[in-house]
Protein backbone atom coordinates (compact mmCIF):
# COMPACT_ATOMS: atom_id res chain seq x y z
CA UNK A 1 0.00 0.00 0.00
CA UNK A 2 1.59 3.47 -0.99
CA UNK A 3 2.55 5.85 2.08
CA UNK A 4 0.04 8.31 0.86
CA UNK A 5 -3.93 6.76 1.29
CA UNK A 6 -4.66 9.26 -1.34
CA UNK A 7 -3.20 7.84 -3.81
CA UNK A 8 -2.66 4.24 -5.36
CA UNK A 9 -5.26 1.61 -7.00
CA UNK A 10 -8.74 1.19 -5.81
CA UNK A 11 -11.13 -1.61 -6.88
CA UNK A 12 -14.81 -1.82 -6.61
CA UNK A 13 -16.49 -5.00 -7.04
CA UNK A 14 -19.98 -4.47 -7.55
CA UNK A 15 -21.25 -1.57 -9.48
CA UNK A 16 -24.32 -0.81 -7.44
CA UNK A 17 -25.66 2.12 -5.06
CA UNK A 18 -23.23 1.31 -2.63
CA UNK A 19 -20.06 0.81 -5.35
CA UNK A 20 -21.66 4.47 -6.84
CA UNK A 21 -22.18 5.99 -3.65
CA UNK A 22 -18.49 4.96 -2.45
CA UNK A 23 -16.97 6.13 -5.29
CA UNK A 24 -18.21 9.83 -5.42
CA UNK A 25 -17.23 9.73 -1.77
CA UNK A 26 -13.05 8.82 -2.36
CA UNK A 27 -12.95 11.67 -4.61
CA UNK A 28 -14.99 13.62 -2.48
CA UNK A 29 -12.31 12.93 0.04
CA UNK A 30 -9.68 13.66 -1.93
CA UNK A 31 -8.30 10.32 -3.54
CA UNK A 32 -6.21 10.96 -6.64
CA UNK A 33 -5.48 7.83 -7.53
CA UNK A 34 -6.99 5.30 -10.36
CA UNK A 35 -10.26 3.87 -9.56
CA UNK A 36 -12.03 0.30 -11.15
CA UNK A 37 -15.23 -0.07 -10.82
CA UNK A 38 -16.41 -3.74 -12.01
CA UNK A 39 -20.01 -4.81 -12.43
CA UNK A 40 -21.25 -8.25 -13.55
CA UNK A 41 -24.59 -6.40 -15.05
CA UNK A 42 -24.27 -4.28 -18.29
CA UNK A 43 -25.78 -1.23 -16.89
CA UNK A 44 -24.19 1.55 -15.53
CA UNK A 45 -25.94 1.34 -11.53
CA UNK A 46 -29.32 1.76 -11.05
CA UNK A 47 -32.17 2.44 -8.82
CA UNK A 48 -33.91 -1.09 -7.23
CA UNK A 49 -36.81 0.69 -4.94
CA UNK A 50 -38.65 1.71 -8.05
CA UNK A 51 -38.20 -1.49 -9.84
CA UNK A 52 -41.00 -3.12 -7.27
CA UNK A 53 -43.32 0.22 -7.48
CA UNK A 54 -43.52 2.98 -10.26
CA UNK A 55 -41.83 -0.03 -12.59
CA UNK A 56 -44.96 -2.35 -11.69
CA UNK A 57 -47.84 -0.40 -11.80
CA UNK A 58 -46.61 1.06 -15.26
CA UNK A 59 -45.40 4.70 -14.28
CA UNK A 60 -41.91 4.08 -15.15
CA UNK A 61 -39.79 2.68 -17.50
CA UNK A 62 -37.04 0.00 -15.65
CA UNK A 63 -34.51 1.59 -18.17
CA UNK A 64 -35.53 5.09 -16.59
CA UNK A 65 -33.97 4.04 -13.37
CA UNK A 66 -30.56 4.97 -13.15
CA UNK A 67 -29.10 6.74 -10.44
CA UNK A 68 -27.94 10.66 -10.69
CA UNK A 69 -24.14 11.06 -10.16
CA UNK A 70 -23.56 13.46 -7.37
CA UNK A 71 -20.56 13.83 -9.42
CA UNK A 72 -18.71 12.06 -12.03
CA UNK A 73 -15.72 9.43 -9.66
CA UNK A 74 -13.79 9.39 -13.06
CA UNK A 75 -13.55 5.72 -12.83
CA UNK A 76 -12.54 3.18 -15.18
CA UNK A 77 -15.97 0.93 -15.17
CA UNK A 78 -15.71 -2.69 -16.47
CA UNK A 79 -19.27 -3.51 -17.00
CA UNK A 80 -20.89 -6.75 -17.92
CA UNK A 81 -17.45 -8.96 -16.87
CA UNK A 82 -18.02 -10.97 -13.62
CA UNK A 83 -15.20 -10.85 -10.65
CA UNK A 84 -14.52 -14.55 -10.08
CA UNK A 85 -12.00 -14.12 -7.63
CA UNK A 86 -9.60 -12.15 -5.00
CA UNK A 87 -5.91 -13.70 -4.31
CA UNK A 88 -5.71 -11.56 -0.93
CA UNK A 89 -1.47 -12.27 -1.09
CA UNK A 90 -1.00 -11.02 -4.76
CA UNK A 91 -3.57 -8.26 -4.28
CA UNK A 92 -5.79 -9.28 -7.34
CA UNK A 93 -9.37 -9.53 -8.40
CA UNK A 94 -9.73 -12.13 -10.86
CA UNK A 95 -12.57 -11.33 -13.67
CA UNK A 96 -14.27 -13.75 -15.90
CA UNK A 97 -12.69 -12.15 -18.81
CA UNK A 98 -8.93 -13.44 -17.81
CA UNK A 99 -7.84 -10.24 -16.58
CA UNK A 100 -6.49 -9.66 -13.14
CA UNK A 101 -6.74 -6.01 -11.89
CA UNK A 102 -4.32 -4.94 -9.19
CA UNK A 103 -5.23 -3.09 -5.93
CA UNK A 104 -3.77 -1.57 -3.44
CA UNK A 105 -7.51 -0.81 -1.77
CA UNK A 106 -10.58 -3.31 -2.25
CA UNK A 107 -14.17 -2.47 -1.67
CA UNK A 108 -16.60 -5.69 -1.82
CA UNK A 109 -20.59 -4.28 -2.86
CA UNK A 110 -21.53 -6.86 -4.76
CA UNK A 111 -25.08 -6.87 -3.04
CA UNK A 112 -27.67 -9.56 -3.41
CA UNK A 113 -29.47 -11.40 -5.94
CA UNK A 114 -32.91 -12.67 -5.57
CA UNK A 115 -33.24 -16.14 -4.54
CA UNK A 116 -34.37 -18.31 -7.32
CA UNK A 117 -37.71 -20.83 -7.52
CA UNK A 118 -35.45 -24.30 -6.55
CA UNK A 119 -36.67 -26.66 -9.38
CA UNK A 120 -34.56 -24.88 -12.38
CA UNK A 121 -37.02 -26.55 -14.70
CA UNK A 122 -39.97 -25.19 -13.39
CA UNK A 123 -38.29 -21.95 -12.92
CA UNK A 124 -37.88 -21.57 -16.41
CA UNK A 125 -41.61 -21.95 -17.35
CA UNK A 126 -42.75 -18.78 -19.39
CA UNK A 127 -44.39 -16.46 -16.61
CA UNK A 128 -42.06 -17.37 -13.81
CA UNK A 129 -40.12 -14.40 -12.66
CA UNK A 130 -37.79 -13.26 -10.09
CA UNK A 131 -37.48 -9.24 -8.67
CA UNK A 132 -34.79 -8.05 -8.50
CA UNK A 133 -32.98 -6.58 -11.30
CA UNK A 134 -33.84 -3.55 -14.02
CA UNK A 135 -34.36 -6.73 -16.84
CA UNK A 136 -36.91 -8.32 -14.04
CA UNK A 137 -38.84 -5.58 -13.54
CA UNK A 138 -39.37 -4.94 -17.34
CA UNK A 139 -40.16 -8.44 -17.85
CA UNK A 140 -42.38 -8.57 -15.08
CA UNK A 141 -43.88 -5.24 -16.03
CA UNK A 142 -44.47 -6.44 -19.61
CA UNK A 143 -46.65 -9.55 -18.26
CA UNK A 144 -48.87 -7.63 -15.57
CA UNK A 145 -49.61 -5.40 -18.26
CA UNK A 146 -50.78 -7.95 -20.78
CA UNK A 147 -54.16 -8.59 -18.08
CA UNK A 148 -53.17 -12.12 -17.17
CA UNK A 149 -56.12 -13.41 -15.66
CA UNK A 150 -54.62 -14.43 -12.09
CA UNK A 151 -51.14 -13.81 -10.36
CA UNK A 152 -49.28 -16.22 -7.76
CA UNK A 153 -46.62 -14.34 -5.40
CA UNK A 154 -44.63 -16.95 -3.55
CA UNK A 155 -43.55 -15.09 -0.23
CA UNK A 156 -45.09 -12.49 1.47
CA UNK A 157 -41.80 -10.65 2.70
CA UNK A 158 -41.55 -6.74 1.59
CA UNK A 159 -40.90 -7.01 -1.77
CA UNK A 160 -43.86 -9.95 -1.83
CA UNK A 161 -46.49 -8.03 -0.59
CA UNK A 162 -45.14 -4.77 -2.59
CA UNK A 163 -45.56 -6.90 -6.00
CA UNK A 164 -49.02 -7.90 -4.47
CA UNK A 165 -50.21 -4.60 -3.80
CA UNK A 166 -49.13 -3.05 -7.10
CA UNK A 167 -51.28 -6.25 -8.94
CA UNK A 168 -54.07 -5.06 -7.10
CA UNK A 169 -53.95 -1.39 -8.08
CA UNK A 170 -53.97 -2.26 -11.44
CA UNK A 171 -57.04 -4.23 -10.90
CA UNK A 172 -55.49 -8.03 -11.34
CA UNK A 173 -56.56 -10.67 -9.41
CA UNK A 174 -53.70 -12.26 -7.01
CA UNK A 175 -52.72 -14.98 -4.60
CA UNK A 176 -49.89 -14.57 -2.23
CA UNK A 177 -48.70 -17.67 -0.42
CA UNK A 178 -46.43 -17.72 2.57
CA UNK A 179 -45.04 -20.11 4.66
CA UNK A 180 -45.40 -18.44 7.95
CA UNK A 181 -48.67 -17.58 9.74
CA UNK A 182 -48.82 -13.98 8.41
CA UNK A 183 -47.01 -11.43 6.11
CA UNK A 184 -44.43 -9.56 6.89
CA UNK A 185 -43.98 -11.38 10.11
CA UNK A 186 -40.07 -12.06 9.71
CA UNK A 187 -39.90 -8.42 9.54
CA UNK A 188 -41.91 -6.91 11.87
CA UNK A 189 -43.44 -9.70 14.25
CA UNK A 190 -47.03 -11.05 14.91
CA UNK A 191 -48.69 -8.50 16.14
CA UNK A 192 -48.06 -5.89 13.12
CA UNK A 193 -48.26 -8.83 10.67
CA UNK A 194 -51.70 -9.15 11.42
CA UNK A 195 -52.67 -5.74 10.36
CA UNK A 196 -51.08 -6.47 7.27
CA UNK A 197 -52.78 -9.69 6.55
CA UNK A 198 -56.22 -7.72 7.39
CA UNK A 199 -55.03 -5.25 4.42
CA UNK A 200 -54.21 -7.52 2.12
CA UNK A 201 -57.78 -9.33 2.62
CA UNK A 202 -59.30 -6.11 2.70
CA UNK A 203 -57.98 -5.25 -0.38
CA UNK A 204 -58.91 -8.38 -2.35
CA UNK A 205 -55.67 -10.34 -2.07
CA UNK A 206 -56.32 -13.83 -1.86
CA UNK A 207 -54.17 -14.80 1.14
CA UNK A 208 -52.87 -18.33 1.58
CA UNK A 209 -50.79 -18.26 4.68
CA UNK A 210 -49.11 -21.67 6.50
CA UNK A 211 -48.26 -23.24 3.12
CA UNK A 212 -46.04 -23.67 0.84
CA UNK A 213 -45.52 -24.23 -3.04
CA UNK A 214 -44.78 -27.39 -3.60
CA UNK A 215 -44.69 -27.55 -7.36
CA UNK A 216 -45.62 -24.78 -10.09
CA UNK A 217 -47.24 -26.41 -13.39
CA UNK A 218 -46.90 -25.58 -17.32
CA UNK A 219 -46.35 -27.19 -20.34
CA UNK A 220 -43.66 -24.45 -21.54
CA UNK A 221 -45.83 -21.57 -19.93
CA UNK A 222 -47.00 -21.66 -16.43
CA UNK A 223 -50.59 -22.54 -15.62
CA UNK A 224 -50.22 -22.64 -12.11
CA UNK A 225 -48.80 -24.12 -8.80
CA UNK A 226 -49.42 -26.93 -6.40
CA UNK A 227 -49.97 -26.25 -2.74
CA UNK A 228 -48.79 -28.00 0.46
CA UNK A 229 -52.54 -28.20 1.97
CA UNK A 230 -53.13 -30.13 -1.19
CA UNK A 231 -55.12 -27.11 -3.30
CA UNK A 232 -53.84 -25.46 -6.27
CA UNK A 233 -53.68 -21.98 -7.63
CA UNK A 234 -54.75 -21.30 -11.49
CA UNK A 235 -52.76 -18.51 -12.84
CA UNK A 236 -51.03 -17.19 -15.47
CA UNK A 237 -48.16 -15.13 -13.78
CA UNK A 238 -45.99 -16.15 -10.54
CA UNK A 239 -43.57 -14.19 -9.25
CA UNK A 240 -41.20 -16.02 -6.85
CA UNK A 241 -40.14 -13.70 -4.11
CA UNK A 242 -38.46 -15.83 -1.26
CA UNK A 243 -35.87 -13.36 -0.58
CA UNK A 244 -32.36 -12.72 -1.24
CA UNK A 245 -28.52 -14.53 -1.37
CA UNK A 246 -26.21 -12.75 -0.89
CA UNK A 247 -23.04 -12.56 -3.81
CA UNK A 248 -20.28 -14.30 -2.06
CA UNK A 249 -19.43 -17.25 -4.02
CA UNK A 250 -16.87 -15.64 -5.94
CA UNK A 251 -15.00 -15.39 -2.62
CA UNK A 252 -14.97 -18.87 -1.79
CA UNK A 253 -11.16 -19.08 -1.79
CA UNK A 254 -10.27 -16.11 -0.58
CA UNK A 255 -10.03 -16.90 2.75
CA UNK A 256 -12.24 -13.56 3.34
CA UNK A 257 -15.09 -14.52 6.46
CA UNK A 258 -17.74 -14.90 3.93
CA UNK A 259 -20.53 -16.97 3.63
CA UNK A 260 -24.30 -17.24 3.26
CA UNK A 261 -25.17 -14.30 5.70
CA UNK A 262 -22.33 -12.27 3.86
CA UNK A 263 -19.05 -10.65 4.43
CA UNK A 264 -17.99 -10.12 8.06
CA UNK A 265 -16.78 -6.83 8.70
CA UNK A 266 -15.82 -4.33 11.76
CA UNK A 267 -17.51 -1.31 12.30
CA UNK A 268 -15.03 0.20 10.35
CA UNK A 269 -16.14 -1.67 7.42
CA UNK A 270 -12.96 -3.80 7.08
CA UNK A 271 -13.42 -6.87 6.17
CA UNK A 272 -12.55 -10.03 8.67
CA UNK A 273 -10.71 -12.76 7.30
CA UNK A 274 -11.84 -16.82 7.95
CA UNK A 275 -10.14 -16.50 11.23
CA UNK A 276 -11.49 -13.32 12.60
CA UNK A 277 -8.33 -11.75 11.75
CA UNK A 278 -9.71 -7.87 10.36
CA UNK A 279 -7.95 -6.86 6.91
CA UNK A 280 -6.10 -2.99 6.46
CA UNK A 281 -7.09 -3.05 2.78
CA UNK A 282 -10.01 -4.98 1.99
CA UNK A 283 -13.78 -3.29 3.32
CA UNK A 284 -17.21 -4.25 2.37
CA UNK A 285 -20.14 -1.83 2.10
CA UNK A 286 -24.23 -2.59 1.31
CA UNK A 287 -26.25 -5.48 1.59
CA UNK A 288 -23.26 -7.98 1.04
CA UNK A 289 -21.77 -6.62 4.71
CA UNK A 290 -22.73 -7.92 8.03
CA UNK A 291 -20.99 -5.92 10.85
CA UNK A 292 -21.19 -5.07 14.69
CA UNK A 293 -23.94 -2.83 16.23
CA UNK A 294 -22.88 -1.59 19.93
CA UNK A 295 -27.21 -0.97 20.05
CA UNK A 296 -27.80 -4.19 19.26
CA UNK A 297 -25.65 -6.52 21.59
CA UNK A 298 -23.10 -6.26 18.77
CA UNK A 299 -24.95 -8.52 16.95
CA UNK A 300 -24.21 -8.99 13.55
CA UNK A 301 -26.67 -7.10 11.39
CA UNK A 302 -27.37 -7.79 8.01
CA UNK A 303 -29.22 -4.92 6.10
CA UNK A 304 -30.97 -5.05 2.70
CA UNK A 305 -31.57 -0.75 3.40
CA UNK A 306 -31.29 1.90 0.73
CA UNK A 307 -30.33 4.13 3.22
CA UNK A 308 -27.97 1.34 4.56
CA UNK A 309 -25.57 1.19 1.64
CA UNK A 310 -25.45 4.56 1.05
CA UNK A 311 -23.94 5.18 4.76
CA UNK A 312 -21.86 2.41 4.86
CA UNK A 313 -20.54 3.13 1.35
CA UNK A 314 -19.45 6.31 2.39
CA UNK A 315 -17.99 5.47 5.58
CA UNK A 316 -15.99 2.48 4.16
CA UNK A 317 -14.34 5.58 1.43
CA UNK A 318 -13.87 7.47 4.17
CA UNK A 319 -11.69 4.94 5.96
CA UNK A 320 -9.96 3.89 2.89
CA UNK A 321 -8.14 6.82 2.61
CA UNK A 322 -7.87 8.28 6.14
CA UNK A 323 -4.99 6.45 8.43
CA UNK A 324 -6.31 5.07 11.68
CA UNK A 325 -7.17 7.84 14.21
CA UNK A 326 -9.36 9.63 11.72
CA UNK A 327 -11.24 6.35 10.92
CA UNK A 328 -15.05 6.38 11.73
CA UNK A 329 -17.39 3.95 12.55
CA UNK A 330 -20.54 2.72 10.85
CA UNK A 331 -23.16 2.92 13.65
CA UNK A 332 -26.26 4.78 11.93
CA UNK A 333 -29.51 3.00 13.27
CA UNK A 334 -31.30 0.77 10.96
CA UNK A 335 -34.07 2.16 9.16
CA UNK A 336 -36.76 1.23 5.36
CA UNK A 337 -39.71 2.01 4.55
CA UNK A 338 -42.33 0.48 2.27
CA UNK A 339 -45.52 1.94 0.98
CA UNK A 340 -48.34 -1.12 0.21
CA UNK A 341 -52.31 -1.40 0.12
CA UNK A 342 -52.54 2.08 0.67
CA UNK A 343 -50.48 2.64 4.16
CA UNK A 344 -46.97 4.09 4.20
CA UNK A 345 -44.94 1.89 6.82
CA UNK A 346 -41.44 3.35 8.17
CA UNK A 347 -39.40 1.81 10.70
CA UNK A 348 -36.17 2.46 12.49
CA UNK A 349 -33.96 0.48 14.41
CA UNK A 350 -34.09 -3.50 14.57
CA UNK A 351 -37.48 -4.53 15.33
CA UNK A 352 -36.14 -8.18 15.21
CA UNK A 353 -34.15 -7.87 18.13
CA UNK A 354 -36.78 -7.47 20.76
CA UNK A 355 -38.97 -9.60 23.17
CA UNK A 356 -42.00 -7.24 23.66
CA UNK A 357 -43.85 -4.86 21.83
CA UNK A 358 -46.30 -2.15 22.82
CA UNK A 359 -48.61 -0.05 20.57
CA UNK A 360 -47.54 3.58 21.66
CA UNK A 361 -49.60 5.66 19.67
CA UNK A 362 -52.55 4.67 17.21
CA UNK A 363 -54.44 1.27 17.34
CA UNK A 364 -54.37 -1.63 14.73
CA UNK A 365 -58.06 -0.75 14.06
CA UNK A 366 -57.63 2.94 12.92
CA UNK A 367 -54.75 1.28 11.11
CA UNK A 368 -52.69 4.39 12.11
CA UNK A 369 -50.19 4.01 14.52
CA UNK A 370 -46.34 3.68 16.69
CA UNK A 371 -45.25 0.20 17.54
CA UNK A 372 -42.46 0.04 19.87
CA UNK A 373 -39.82 -2.77 20.29
CA UNK A 374 -37.90 -3.50 23.11
CA UNK A 375 -35.43 -6.13 24.85
CA UNK A 376 -34.97 -6.87 28.31
CA UNK A 377 -36.12 -3.76 28.95
CA UNK A 378 -34.72 -0.74 26.31
CA UNK A 379 -35.99 0.25 23.11
CA UNK A 380 -34.64 -1.26 20.31
CA UNK A 381 -36.96 -0.69 17.67
CA UNK A 382 -39.96 1.54 16.47
CA UNK A 383 -42.20 1.13 13.61
CA UNK A 384 -45.24 3.38 12.31
CA UNK A 385 -47.95 2.93 10.30
CA UNK A 386 -49.25 6.65 8.60
CA UNK A 387 -47.24 7.89 11.53
CA UNK A 388 -44.34 8.67 10.30
CA UNK A 389 -43.51 11.79 11.58
CA UNK A 390 -42.99 10.47 15.09
CA UNK A 391 -40.12 8.07 14.23
CA UNK A 392 -37.58 10.95 15.14
CA UNK A 393 -38.88 10.37 18.57
CA UNK A 394 -38.60 7.26 18.56
CA UNK A 395 -34.98 6.89 16.96
CA UNK A 396 -34.05 9.36 19.84
CA UNK A 397 -35.17 6.68 22.15
CA UNK A 398 -33.28 3.88 20.98
CA UNK A 399 -29.99 5.61 20.48
CA UNK A 400 -29.72 6.80 24.35
CA UNK A 401 -31.20 3.07 25.43
CA UNK A 402 -34.10 4.57 26.69
CA UNK A 403 -36.15 2.04 28.96
CA UNK A 404 -38.84 0.06 27.98
CA UNK A 405 -41.55 0.29 27.52
CA UNK A 406 -41.59 4.19 26.76
CA UNK A 407 -42.82 7.06 28.58
CA UNK A 408 -44.91 9.55 27.60
CA UNK A 409 -44.06 12.19 25.11
CA UNK A 410 -44.35 11.32 21.49
CA UNK A 411 -45.41 14.05 19.12
CA UNK A 412 -49.37 13.97 18.82
CA UNK A 413 -51.27 11.93 21.18
CA UNK A 414 -50.37 10.81 24.45
CA UNK A 415 -48.99 7.06 25.11
CA UNK A 416 -51.57 4.19 25.10
CA UNK A 417 -51.80 2.25 28.16
CA UNK A 418 -51.39 -0.61 26.70
CA UNK A 419 -49.27 -3.44 28.34
CA UNK A 420 -46.08 -4.57 26.52
CA UNK A 421 -46.69 -8.34 24.78
CA UNK A 422 -44.50 -11.04 23.47
CA UNK A 423 -43.18 -9.26 20.19
CA UNK A 424 -43.02 -12.51 18.62
CA UNK A 425 -40.83 -12.92 16.23
CA UNK A 426 -40.52 -16.23 14.56
CA UNK A 427 -37.50 -18.02 13.65
CA UNK A 428 -36.55 -17.15 9.97
CA UNK A 429 -36.18 -20.93 8.60
CA UNK A 430 -39.95 -21.30 8.81
CA UNK A 431 -40.95 -18.47 6.50
CA UNK A 432 -41.38 -17.44 3.14
CA UNK A 433 -39.82 -14.31 3.32
CA UNK A 434 -36.81 -13.23 5.40
CA UNK A 435 -35.95 -9.82 7.66
CA UNK A 436 -35.01 -7.12 6.10
CA UNK A 437 -32.97 -6.85 9.13
CA UNK A 438 -31.33 -10.14 9.86
CA UNK A 439 -29.30 -11.15 13.18
CA UNK A 440 -26.53 -13.25 11.96
CA UNK A 441 -24.76 -14.13 15.27
CA UNK A 442 -21.37 -13.45 15.89
CA UNK A 443 -18.61 -14.55 13.74
CA UNK A 444 -17.17 -16.23 11.81
CA UNK A 445 -19.96 -17.59 9.77
CA UNK A 446 -18.27 -21.18 9.61
CA UNK A 447 -16.72 -23.64 11.81
CA UNK A 448 -12.85 -24.40 11.69
CA UNK A 449 -11.31 -26.87 12.44
CA UNK A 450 -7.86 -26.18 14.15
CA UNK A 451 -4.76 -28.45 13.87
CA UNK A 452 -1.98 -27.40 15.92
CA UNK A 453 1.45 -28.69 14.90
CA UNK A 454 2.95 -31.93 16.66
Amino acid sequence: MPGDLKDGRIVIVGASLAGLRAAEALREEGFTGSLTVVGDEPHPPYDRPPLSKQVLLGQAAADTTGLPMRQDPNADWRLGVRATGVDLLAKQVLLADGESLPYDRLLIATGTRARPWPNPEEAALDGVFTLRTREDAGGLAKGLAAGPERVLVIGGGFTGSEIASACRERGLEVTVAERGPAPLVGALGGTLSKLAAVMQRNHGVDLRTGVTVTALRGNGRFTGAELSDGSRVDADVCVVALGAVRNVEWLAESGLAAGPRGIACDAGCRAFNMYGIVTDDVFVAGDVSRFPHPLFGYQMLSLEHWGNAVEQAEVAAHNMVNPGPLQRPHLAIPSFWSTQFGLNIKSVGVPTYSDHVVIAQGSLEARRLAMVYGYKGRVTAAVTVDMAKSLDYYRHLIETAAPFPPQPGAADRAIAADVPIPSDVPDPKGLSHGPTVALTGYLPDRRLTLVQPG
